[in-house]
């Protein structure tokens, strides 16, 4: 009979794994669902890629020949974001000494001052021959060149040592990298015998522009990669840049006559990369300051206020009490015997003591609180629109909260309170008032739960 309920019990159990296993491969687990979405993917890719070259077809056959104004104002434009986003990259640098945020902050103004002086002389020299060259500009590839390199030795660096030491040092090792790679971009194609000719009819017809498709789909790569450990919006913003580079490179091969569409969609695309990173890194510095925020406002190991926001609390409530005739009140907690807790058993103890408090004053409180750590092992709480008695009430459970919270060692909390404006009108009468109460409470005596003691003080 035994064996038979086992046996059913056995039974029921592979019935349930087999159920299981088989609404695994209906929710994506590993198996045949993988299977097919890696062939969609594939397939998506597989039409992105067709659609994109047969918009690369009629570009290249399309006789639109843009104003060499409108490329000035393209070009200067992209120049005018990359200034944007090296500013906003040295100030995250600053806030979190980003190696990579420094480096391309440095590599952005090189190459937006190239991209600059480039786009003017061209177009200085439209006005003198209104008939586009044949050749490629060197500064062009030369500027790309250098912003492709940089985005890969910027992964190089932070591989290496993520976080600076000494940002002064730092800075100047940034800038020697810069120098380098700016250096060595001029040198190797300011050297070359004659300047790219640009090559009507041919299959590719700026074949020099896939040296730098190139350097950006190794960077494209190497981006990819590092989201797997850093997902901040930077991190995914130079990853979509790096592969919009990719494409406006292989977009610009195609261009036959400067100029013409793949030649003005690939700077288009350029500058549409510039905006990527930027608003990457606008997102990652507004997180950042409201980080910096938080932490001026909050204590950091309980996370409740500081003393700094408990008196901005209780300002405003002062404010809102004369404007609305309502009572306010503040309660004062501390720790009892926290000396002893940290002698028997250790700081740490008492920290989680500490610690035990803050959450029992976070949990037991109203939306409109504010509860904050006042100093040491001391708390307030500010209780909007609260009178005497409602007050009182929010102290005892507070203090049974605490006594029941199961954890050792056992800890029990002397309260204080104080009213608006019974007690007093200014934020030092107030204080003061719990103050004393806190501590006329304190020397009554210290027994195993100190809720009698609360009543009776307040």
């Amino acid at each position: 009979m035994g064996r038979s309920v086992s046996d059913r019990h056995t039974g029921c159990c592979y019935l349930a794994v087999g159920q299981s296993i088989c609404f695994g491969g209906s929710v994506g687990l590993p198996g045949k669902s993988w299977g097919e979405y890696r062939l969609r993917l594939v397939l998506v890719g597989t039409l992105v890629a067709a659609a994109y070259c047969f918009l690369l077809w009629t570009l290249r056959s399309s006789s639109y020949l843009a104003d060499p104004l409108l490329d000035a104002y393209i070009e200067m434009a992209g120049s005018l974001v990359a200034f944007t986003f090296a500013a906003n990259a040295m100030v995250r640098f600053r806030g979190t000494h980003d190696r990579i945020s420094l480096i391309l902050a440095f590599g952005f103004v090189v190459a937006g001052l190239i991209e600059a002086g480039t786009s003017m002389a061209f177009y200085r020299g439209m006005l003198v021959t209104p008939v586009g060259g044949d050749t490629i500009s060197l500064g062009w590839l030369a500027g790309r060149t250098l912003l492709g390199m940089l985005l890969i030795a910027a992964l190089a660096v932070e591989h290496r040592i993520p976080v600076s030491r000494d940002p002064g040092k730092e800075i100047a090792g940034a800038t020697l990298i810069v120098g380098a790679i700016a250096y060595l971009s001029s040198i190797f194609y300011f050297m070359l015998p004659r300047a790219p000719k640009i090559q009507p009819g041919a299959f590719v017809p700026r074949l020099w522009d896939l040296l730098p498709a190139a350097i950006y789909v190794v960077a494209t790569l190497g981006f990819g990669w590092r989201l797997r450990r850093a997902n901040a919006a930077l991190d995914r913003a130079l990853f979509i840049a790096a592969g919009l580079n990719v494409i406006c490179h292989i977009t610009i091969s195609q261009s036959q006559r400067v100029l013409d569409a793949p030649f003005m969609l690939a700077h288009v695309i350029m500058v549409l990369s510039y905006v990527v990173v930027l608003a990457g890194t606008l997102l990652d510095n507004a997180q950042l300051f409201d980080q910096v925020s938080r932490m001026a406002a909050s204590d950091s190991l309980t996370g409740l206020a500081n003393h700094r926001r408990l008196l901005e609390a209780i300002e405003n409530e002062i404010q809102r009490s004369r404007r609305t005739r309502r009572n306010f009140a503040v309660l004062l907690f501390d720790l009892d015997e926290l000396k002893k807790i940290n002698d028997k058993y250790g700081h740490l103890t008492g920290s989680r003591a500490i610690k035990r408090l803050g959450e029992v004053l976070r949990s037991g409180s109203r939306a409109i609180d504010t509860p904050a750590r006042y100093g040491g092992d001391e708390f307030a709480l500010v209780l909007p629109e609260t009178g005497g008695s409602d007050a009182e009430q929010a102290a005892t459970r507070i203090c049974e909260s605490l006594a029941h919270d199961g954890l050792e060692p056992f800890i029990t909390v002397s309260v204080g309170q104080a009213v608006y404006p019974e007690d007093g009108t200014s934020i030092e009468q107030l204080l003061g008032a719990a103050d004393l109460a806190l501590y006329k409470m304190k020397g009554r005596g210290v027994g195993n739960i100190r809720l009698g003691h609360v009543a009776a003080c307040l």
